[in-house]
C-alpha cells in the first residue's frame, strides 16, 4: 500500500540537501563579501578596489593625473577603473559559485542565485 515509505526517507535527503546548500550559500555570501578585488585603468594610474560582491570600499588616484585641463580625463579613467572592478567582482562571484555547485554535485551552469 505504501511501499515501504521509501518517499518519506528521499524527502528527507532532499531537505537536508537543501539545508547543506542554504549553509553553504551562506558562507560564499559572506566570503564575497570579504573577498577584495582591485580594477585598473590608465595603466594603474587609477585603482579601485571593491569586495567581489560589487561593492566599492577604496579608490586610490595617482597625483601625476591631476590637471585641471585633463579633468574629464580623469574622470573617464575613474569610470574604467570602477567598472573594471565591477566585472572582477562578477567574475569572481561566478566563479566561486561554480566552483560551489561542482562540489555540490550540481549541473554545470546552474545558476543560484547569489
Amino acid at each position: 500500500m505504501f511501499k515501504g515509505l521509501g518517499g518519506i526517507g528521499d524527502m528527507a535527503k532532499m531537505m537536508k540537501a537543501a539545508q547543506e546548500m542554504q549553509g553553504k550559500m551562506a558562507k560564499l555570501q559572506e566570503d564575497l563579501a570579504n573577498t577584495m578585488v582591485t580594477g585598473e585603468s590608465g595603466a594603474g594610474l587609477v585603482k579601485a578596489t571593491a569586495t567581489a560582491k560589487g561593492t566599492l570600499t577604496g579608490l586610490e588616484i595617482d597625483p601625476s593625473i591631476f590637471n585641471a585641463e585633463e579633468k574629464e580625463v580623469v574622470e573617464d579613467l575613474i569610470l574604467a577603473a570602477i567598472k573594471d572592478a565591477q566585472e572582477k567582482a562578477m567574475e569572481k562571484t561566478q566563479e566561486e559559485t561554480r566552483k560551489m555547485t561542482e562540489d555540490m554535485g550540481l549541473p554545470a551552469g546552474m545558476n543560484l542565485p547569489v
